[in-house]
Order: structure tokens, then C-alpha cells, then sequence
């Protein structure tokens, strides 16, 4: 085997065992335009209100920046970071955050992550996923419980599911 080819075996074989993200310059993905984030915010906003409850709604992209907040005129003065800080969760561990509220209590393996700053480990933010990739989160704040906030979060995805399912 000459040198050349030796070396180009080798070249291609550093290659293909580099990760995919290695090897692309440029990564394509997706996010919810304005449009569908504010939807998806005046859904749950709009659920929450049937039942009732003065609420906070924020939706966040994939990133964990805050697209939409809308905060219902009664709606206590702690919503908004509240409801900011569920879809910042949600997205952030890829995870709702009822979910991470049963696997974090006191004593478990994921308690620890009740301690990351900005973390709002209750009820009430849900991923939102579109074609299989996660695209945001939405948060809700101010229903009396994070059962019912998480109703209203679900809520406002089901009114836009036809819009993500691409």
C-alpha cells in the first residue's frame, strides 16, 4: 500500500466515525413562526379562560427564548415569570414539567435539578414537538394547580396540532 492511499484510507475513516454534527458546517432545524407560537398562546389562554382561571401563557422556542406572553388583565403579578420559567424548564430538559415535578422530589435521583437556576419545577409547561423534532414549550401560570395548568397548556397544542404535524 502506498503512502497516498494510506493516508486517504485513513482520512476516510476519520470521517465516517466523527458524529454527524461534526462533520456538517451548517445544522437545519426547525421552530414555530410568530404566528403559531401567538396561536398556541391565545389557545391555552383562551382554554384556561372556559374554566375560569386568570392566567399567564409564554411559549418559547427550542432555544428557551420567550416568543409569546400574554397575561390575562387578573391574572397575579408572579405569572408571567412563572409561566416563562415552565416553558424555559420544559424545553430546556425536553421534558413537561409535571413529569420532572414526579421524578425530582426530595431523596430521588433527580432532585438535583430543582436547584438549577431559572428551573420552575411545577405543573403546567409542556414541550411541544413538531414531525418528530422538539420546535418550543409553552408555559402556564395561574389556574389553581399545575394539573390545570397543564390542561390548559395541552389545550392550546391540541388547537395548533394540525398546524406542527408537517
Amino acid at each position: 500500500m502506498t503512502i497516498r492511499r494510506f493516508l486517504a484510507v485513513t482520512v476516510l475513516c476519520a470521517l465516517v466515525s466523527l458524529p454527524a454534527s461534526a462533520q456538517e458546517p451548517i445544522i437545519a432545524y426547525k421552530s414555530l413562526n410568530p404566528d403559531i407560537a401567538l396561536d398556541l398562546a391565545r389557545a391555552a389562554l383562551a382554554d384556561c379562560r372556559q374554566r375560569g382561571y386568570q392566567v399567564a401563557v409564554a411559549v418559547v422556542d427550542r432555544f428557551g427564548v420567550t416568543q409569546v406572553m400574554l397575561r390575562d388583565r387578573f391574572a397575579g403579578p408572579h405569572t408571567p415569570a412563572t409561566a416563562s420559567g415552565k416553558a424555559w424548564t420544559a424545553v430546556t430538559f425536553r421534558t413537561n414539567t409535571a413529569e420532572l415535578h414526579a421524578i425530582s422530589q426530595p431523596g430521588m435521583a433527580q432532585a438535583g435539578i430543582r436547584n438549577v437556576p431559572g428551573a420552575v419545577i411545577l405543573g403546567g409547561g409542556m414541550v411541544v414537538e413538531a414531525g418528530g423534532s422538539l420546535v418550543g414549550a409553552i408555559g402556564v401560570s395561574g389556574a389553581p394547580g399545575g394539573e390545570a395548568d397543564d390542561a390548559c397548556a395541552k389545550a392550546g397544542i391540541t388547537a395548533i396540532q394540525d398546524k406542527l404535524d408537517f
